[in-house]
């Protein structure tokens, strides 16, 4: 198993790292020296979903597979990078704080799980990106990984993790609320979306998170975060965690936090809301704007976190 390897290599990968970003614009990325030919990606054992098996592979294979699973193929090639730095720094906290749950995996194809994958969907663009990155990852300005989240559609505004993922820790000093950006090329189902549940599935929804709710006749939203996403609703007085009932309802379903309409008769609820997904971190539309406003893949990567800073690990 690779793990024990990738977790002794680590530390020294990240104290020797090169800085790869240190003025508020990029130009002085295109003047570091390239990695030592010597020098190679870290090895993972991914179980891959698909094949039902573990496939060694480097995490630049893996992370070309994450991008094409979480971004298409032919978005603009600034957008890409970006995200294959997020993804890169997402498997490596993941692998430091985490254990597969695929025995003798360091990682998996599992959504679930991890990240998006669909390694059919890789081509020479979603290559010439990952390439363009390779190794470059984001560090807090303490040395650690951050968590990069990211996301489809911020609605307008992105969230903070405590309100946006019902993070139970203190809050991440990374994260920070900003305007989305988001392009006006989103289709119209990720800038705005509704939906509507039958008192049975809401009440079912809210008690999978959590709450001892029994009816449905009124609901508010009771508590707002940063960017005006629900944190918490009050249903006939009982408190429910907005993120927990967003994944028990479905997240395709009800696609953001970030409300416009909340209403129930008993027996119907009925729901609205802009954007998609839980609004921290990159949002993938806003990623897609600033690279056409010709912003590069480390700009973006770095404009949705706060106090991190871009470096090559290898």
């Amino acid at each position: 198993m690779r793990r024990c390897i990738l977790l002794l290599l680590l530390p020294l990968l990240l104290t020797a790292c090169v800085p790869a970003h240190s003025d508020a614009r990029v130009e002085s990325l295109f003047t570091l020296p390239a990695p030592s030919p010597s020098e190679e990606p870290p090895l993972l054992d991914v179980y891959v979903v698909e094949a039902d098996e573990i496939i060694p592979m480097d995490i630049e294979s893996y992370v070309e597979g994450v991008v094409a699973g979480e971004m298409r193929n032919d978005w603009p090639l600034e957008a890409l990078k970006a995200q294959a730095i997020l993804a890169r720094t997402f498997v490596l906290k993941f692998v430091t704080e985490k254990t597969s749950r695929y025995s003798g995996a360091d990682i998996s194809t599992d959504i679930s799980e991890a990240q998006a994958y669909d390694a059919g969907a890789v081509n020479e663009h979603i290559r010439e990106a990952v390439a363009a990155t390779a190794g470059e990852i984001l560090l807090t300005t303490d040395g650690e990984l951050p968590y990069t989240w990211f996301h489809a559609h911020s609605g307008g505004m992105t969230e903070l993790a405590r309100a946006g993922i019902d993070w139970q820790g203190t809050e991440p000093a990374h994260t920070r609320v900003t305007a989305g950006l988001d392009s006006d090329k989103a289709p119209d189902n990720a800038k705005a979306w509704s939906a509507v549940f039958t008192a049975a599935e809401f009440i079912a929804a809210c008690r999978d998170a959590g709450a001892d709710v029994t009816t449905c006749r009124e609901i508010a939203v009771a508590k707002e975060g940063q960017s005006g996403r629900a944190v918490t609703l009050s249903v006939d007085g009982t408190s429910v965690n907005a993120a927990r009932l967003r994944i028990s309802l479905g997240s395709t379903l009800m696609r953001s936090t970030l409300l416009t309409e909340l209403d129930s008769d008993g027996e119907t609820v009925r729901m609205a809301g802009r954007g998609y997904g839980h609004g921290v971190g990159m949002p993938q539309w806003g990623a897609y704007a600033m690279a056409e406003d010709g912003y590069t893949g480390e700009e973006i990567a770095l404009h949705y976190y706060k106090d991190v800073k871009l470096v090559r690990a290898w």
